[in-house]
């Protein structure tokens, strides 16, 4: 199993809050949302931004 620091796949520090965090992620969120990038790899790294708010 690969290991993934989801604090820096935020772009976070580690010890952000939780406003913080969501912040980010919602940021994230709308920058890789498929329906919206036009980057080749923006449905990976939309669910990769996912699961890293979920944890």
């Amino acid at each position: 199993m690969e290991f993934r620091d989801y604090y820096r796949v935020l772009g976070v520090e580690r010890g952000a809050s939780q406003e913080d965090i969501k912040r980010a992620y919602r940021r994230l969120a709308r920058k890789y949302h498929p329906d919206v990038s036009r980057e080749s790899d923006a449905d990976a790294r939309f669910k990769e931004v996912g699961e890293a708010y979920e944890l």
